[in-house]
């Protein structure tokens, strides 16, 4: 459509349709980030309201635009891509939920405050046509444009604080039924160590029953092998012969 250089009406919409559709899938892996975690309630919200602002960007691009009622489609069609972009960019900061360092903790939840009041402030004058905020319009966008530098500080600062802030060994997670109790961010910084086939599809087992990742179920198997390889020697038996624990 584009080499051929014959581009009109429908060629237009053919091309907000793809554009449409490829911002719809970035934003839903976004999302889908949190697949698996604690918080993937939040993922799948944001998922939802993804499929709500496609379904509704289809209907302005094709459609009558001459028809009646255009005006509250694509009045829907904005709030509801506000707050899809919105939940993408908290649900991506939301992977650092399980941090416990109080910086990083508090950092978070100040940021995914300011992102739900951008959203809520830019959505307010278009549900109400302008009659928010109405004459206190220069407060109220004075206001809006500190919220705005909040949000953005924070979605910078958070991810950075998270990397240099590393959570100790001691600071478990919260115990969850069927959970594992190891620390909260169990990693191999010297290294990735590849499993067997057969070893792997345990460990995947292990880690759907108890509500978790792998990488948690290889590093508790890991650490509870070293505190047994640090436990004294038994008592000797009958036999004079030392048996380890």
């Amino acid at each position: 459509m584009l080499f051929t250089g014959d581009f009109g009406e429908v060629q237009g919409r053919i091309l907000l349709t793809a554009l449409l559709v490829a911002g719809f899938s970035i934003v839903a892996l976004c999302d889908l980030a949190l697949a698996g975690r604690a918080l993937r309630v939040a993922g799948l919200v944001g998922v939802g309201v993804a499929i709500l602002a496609l379904l509704l960007g289809l209907v302005v691009i094709w459609r009558d635009w001459s028809g009646g009622g255009f005006g509250e489609i694509l009045r829907a069609f904005a709030i509801a891509g506000i707050w899809s972009l919105s939940l993408a960019q908290g649900n991506l900061l939301l992977l650092l939920a399980h941090r416990r360092r109080f910086p990083v903790r508090m950092g978070l939840g100040a940021t995914c405050l300011f992102i739900l009041l951008t959203a809520t402030l830019v959505s307010l004058p278009i549900l109400t046509n302008g009659e928010i905020p109405g004459e206190a319009a220069p407060d109220y966008w004075r206001a809006f444009g500190v919220v705005v530098i909040l949000d953005a500080l924070g979605t910078i600062v958070v991810p950075v604080l998270a990397l240099f802030l590393r959570d100790d060994d001691g600071d478990a997670v919260p115990a969850v039924p069927g959970s594992i109790p190891v620390a909260a961010t169990p990693s191999l910084e010297s290294g990735w160590v590849q499993l067997s086939p057969e070893l792997a599809a345990d460990v995947a087992r292990v880690a759907t029953a108890a509500r978790t990742t792998p990488e948690v179920v290889v590093a508790f198997a890991v650490r509870r092998h070293l505190d047994e390889r640090r436990r004294p020697l038994s008592p000797p038996d009958p036999d004079g012969a030392a048996t380890a624990r």
